[in-house]
């Protein structure tokens, strides 16, 4: 059974799910939480510093461990990193405890919103296939995931927030 009081943004880097998971929950009423800086408040480090000392596996361990944990919070929007749904068991602790909306972006937008990031993900010469290829990775688990798609192209935050308000509050009435 699906939480309307525990609300999971999942997506791409770039989809807004910072962004636009605070709007939604100054809106709803409800606590905000942001995984990756929780992660990074919680280690003193930032996560390019995880991956580089840990590895991808080890950052991924602790996203894991943390998820678990929130998604079990009530009155809360959680804001996911893009790769938190690749673990089994959190997919099951998304679906499961409360409202998956994958927020989706294109892969330009994605570019236009990381540009000046340092995300572990798009090291290398060419982040815009990394990103191709991370969606194409990903977004079938994100879309089966998701009880709530919506498109993130338009870019305004408050406008997206209260979209995925309404779309969750039908949700609930239907």
């Amino acid at each position: 059974m699906n939480h309307v009081d525990r609300i999971f943004l999942v997506g791409p880097m770039g989809a807004g799910k910072s962004t636009i998971g605070r709007r939604l929950a100054e809106r709803l009423g409800l606590s905000f939480i942001d995984l990756d800086h929780t992660i990074e408040t919680r280690t003193g480090v930032d996560i390019a510093r995880i991956f580089d000392i840990e590895g991808e596996s080890g950052f991924r361990r602790r996203e894991a461990a943390l998820l678990d944990e929130f998604t079990q919070r009530k009155s809360t929007v959680l804001a996911t990193g893009g790769g938190a749904v690749l673990d089994p068991q959190s997919q099951q602790h998304l679906s499961g405890r409360g409202v998956v909306v994958y927020l989706r972006a294109q892969v330009d937008t994605q570019l236009g919103r990381t540009r000046h990031s340092d995300r572990p993900m798009l090291r290398g010469d060419d982040p815009r296939q990394r990103l191709t290829d991370l969606i194409e990775a990903r977004d079938p688990i994100y879309t089966d995931l998701a009880d709530v798609t919506i498109d993130t192209e338009d870019g305004n935050p408050e406008r997206l927030a209260e979209q995925i308000a309404e779309r969750i509050q039908q949700r609930g009435s239907g």
